[in-house]
């Protein structure tokens, strides 16, 4: 789940708190929204086999940005896509990276419950509904087109991006620490709002989403030597090896997708799958 999840744009926060809530998981289901428990030290092993798995799959583009990166230093200068591309990354992790340390306990603690999950995982489908909506636009196409896109459907290239739109982006990327909102739908659209097309979107989308989520992982490793990995380090590995397999068959899957596909079907899916679980959360249980 945690590996086709955090990939598809779906939340994968959301589904790691619909799930066990579906299947009656309580102790699970409270130890989502606890500052520190055996269960989110257990997601920290996920995440991180989730990200390596995008570095397994996009490995020879991030072995060209970190020379790129290594390379501005020493010249203090941009002039290559892979060297932009390299600033254009770091620009858009920074806001999610701030946020995230102040505000990411907060927002679990208020929202990792199942309701909240059900209604966020709607918003995130009309999100992506009005991305795709809203790309067709007059104003996006000519921002398309001033970047040098042609055709029916004018697309800019990635390497035009600007810093600026980088760091947008990067904030858009800030509204997945809210259980039900994609971290890689949102991001999506926020690449589509700026002229791209949905492969270079989604590409990078992986690529931002890559250091956040190494990150968030190995800023919490620890949990899993200390006390909280105790009795669940087994559970952690057959886990892990999980979420990385289905991670790089997801993204192999999606980039393929995304070439001639759009974010449509997996709006349907977040409204219905979001509007039956706020039913139940709601008014069964």
């Amino acid at each position: 789940m945690q590996g086709i999840t955090e990939l598809f744009p779906v939340s994968s926060l959301g589904h790691s708190v619909l799930i066990p809530a579906l299947f009656g998981w309580n102790k699970v289901v409270t130890q989502q929204s606890a500052s520190e428990s055996a269960f989110l030290a257990f997601l920290v092993g996920l995440h991180v086999a989730t990200a390596i798995a995008l570095i397994v799959y996009f490995r020879k583009e991030w072995a060209r940005i970190v020379k790129a990166f290594f390379h501005t230093l020493s010249t203090r200068r941009v002039q290559t896509p892979d060297e932009r591309m390299a600033w254009l990354l770091i620009v858009g992790t920074i806001p999610v990276g701030v946020t995230g340390l102040l505000l990411e306990h907060v927002l679990r603690v208020l929202f990792a419950k199942p309701l909240a999950a059900s209604v966020f995982l709607i918003v995130n489908g009309l999100i992506l509904f009005g991305g795709e909506r809203l790309r067709r636009r007059s104003e996006v196409r000519a921002l398309a087109v001033e970047h040098g896109g042609q055709g029916k459907e004018p697309a800019r290239k990635l390497e035009t991006l600007g810093y600026r739109e980088a760091a947008i982006v990067g904030v858009f990327q800030t509204f997945a620490l809210l259980a039900g909102i994609s971290r890689s739908g949102i991001t999506m659209v926020g690449g589509l709002l700026r002229g791209l097309d949905h492969e270079d979107a989604a590409r990078f989308s992986f690529l931002l989403a890559t250091p956040v989520i190494l990150a968030a992982g190995v800023y919490k490793l620890p949990d899993l030597a200390g006390p909280l990995g105790n009795g669940i380090r087994g559970q952690v590995l057959a886990g892990s090896l999980a979420a990385g397999i289905s991670a790089y068959f997801s993204v192999r899957f999606l980039m393929r997708w995304f070439e001639t596909r759009t974010l449509t079907p997996f709006a349907i899916y977040c409204v219905s799958a979001g509007t039956l679980a706020a039913l139940y959360f709601g008014l069964i249980r």
